[in-house]
């Protein structure tokens, strides 16, 4: 006789389990290295969970993509705010996603950090015709990218978390 605990445990649930794992596992990663999906990749493996499991999974599901979602706004907001306060203009910033995307594409894994950095300083050493000058704007931008980096990843890990605490949460309760 199954536990009636464990009678709910089935192959679907370990491998529809074992396979967010690896997503989220990946999606943590990819907040780092850039060439794999991040936080978003965490975000879709846990609501196809929520699918699947349904009941009271909605509710982690929620609160998992809930934190995804104020991620992916604070992690461009915050800073956007950091960069503003760096006295960096609007259309340096603009040159400098520009030359973030070239540098995804040139460079691989690093490129997009590089490009983007890269593109700032190029600017800003036109703006202001003055490395000296032109350094300071550049050191807002590698902390604005790094404050970026850290949201995204924070994010992912939280919405992991979560994930993990309805995993636990449903199979101590069934």
């Amino acid at each position: 006789i199954v536990p009636p605990r464990l009678a709910r445990v089935t192959w679907l649930n370990v491998w529809l389990n074992a396979l967010v794992a690896v997503a989220c596992a990946i999606g943590i990663v990819g907040t780092v290295v850039p060439v794999l999906p991040g936080a978003l990749l965490c975000a879709g493996a846990i609501l196809v969970w929520g699918v699947a499991e349904g009941g009271h999974a909605w509710w982690f599901t929620a609160i998992a993509l809930l934190i995804v979602a104020i991620g992916a706004v604070l992690k461009y907001l915050i800073p956007g705010r950091h960069l503003k306060a760096g006295g960096v203009p609007s259309w340096v910033i603009l040159i400098g996603g520009i030359a973030g995307i070239v540098g995804f594409f040139l460079i691989p894994v690093v490129g997009i950090f590089v490009g983007f950095v890269g593109g700032i300083y190029l600017a800003e050493l036109i703006r202001l015709k003055s490395v000296a000058d032109a350094w300071p704007t550049t050191v807002a931008a590698m902390k604005a990218a790094g404050i970026s980096a850290l949201i995204d990843l924070a994010s992912a890990v939280f919405a992991t978390a979560v994930w993990v605490a309805g995993v636990v949460a449903l199979a101590v309760t069934t």
